[in-house]
C-alpha cells in the first residue's frame, strides 16, 4: 500500500518529495569529488535516477525517507536529509539513520544541521522510533561534527566494517552514532 509522503519546514528549508527536475541537479552532486569524498566512487546519472527510485520507494512504502532538500527563494535543490531503513546487515540492524549529502556551495551554512534536527523531531515524535543511528568513514569530519551537534553519540566499540565494502578497502571502516528516544528527549529539555 502506498503511503502519502511528508514533507518538512524550517526556519530556512523545506524538506520535500522528490521532483524529476531534481535529478539533473543531484547527478552534478553525485560527480563532485567534494561531496562525494566519503563515498566508494562517484556516481552517473543513471546511477543516480536509480538512488532517486529506491528513495521514492522508501517514500512510497514508509511516507518518510530521504528528502530532497530545498532552501526557498536561494535554492531549489541542494542535496537530501532524512531517515531509512537501512538496507544492510550488521551488527546494530535492523535500525533507522539519519543522513544528509549537500553539494558543497551550501556546506558551512547549518542546513545539514537544521535539516537533521526536523527529522529526528519527527522520527521521535510523531513517529516514536525507539532509536536513530548515523554512520560514516572515521575520516568525515564534517558529518560527525553534525552528528554531535544532533546528540547523537559515538561508541569506538560499536564501529564496524562497511558489509557492502570488500576487505581492504580505504573506506570500508565506519564510526557508527546513535541517539535513543529518551535521550534526545531529554536533551530537548521541556517543550
Amino acid at each position: 500500500m502506498a503511503v502519502t509522503p511528508l514533507d518538512l519546514h524550517t526556519e530556512r528549508l523545506w524538506l520535500r518529495p522528490w521532483r524529476d527536475e531534481d535529478v539533473d541537479a543531484f547527478a552534478t552532486l553525485n560527480a563532485d569529488p567534494r561531496a562525494m569524498e566519503h563515498f566508494p566512487a562517484l556516481l552517473s546519472r543513471q546511477e543516480t535516477e536509480a538512488v532517486v527510485a529506491r528513495f521514492r520507494a522508501h517514500f512510497a512504502h514508509h511516507g518518510w525517507g530521504l528528502w530532497a532538500v530545498e532552501v526557498p527563494g536561494v535554492a531549489p535543490f541542494i542535496g537530501f536529509v532524512g531517515l531509512y531503513t537501512v538496507p544492510f546487515q550488521a551488527p546494530f540492524t535492523p535500525a533507522v539513520e539519519v543522513g544528509w549529502r549537500l553539494a558543497p556551495a551550501h556546506w558551512s551554512h547549518g542546513y545539514a544541521t537544521e535539516g537533521a534536527r526536523a527529522v529526528l523531531e519527527l522520527a521521535f515524535q510523531r513517529l516514536a522510533l525507539p532509536e536513530v543511528v548515523s554512520f560514516t568513514v572515521p575520516a568525515n569530519v564534517r558529518s560527525r561534527r553534525v552528528m554531535e551537534k544532533l546528540g547523537l553519540h559515538h561508541s569506538p566499540e560499536e564501529d564496524f566494517d562497511h558489509p557492502r565494502l570488500p576487505e581492504g578497502h580505504a573506506l570500508r571502516r565506519h564510526v557508527l552514532y546513535r541517539v535513543k528516544r529518551s535521550e534526545w528527549l531529554a536533551l530537548r529539555g521541556p517543550q
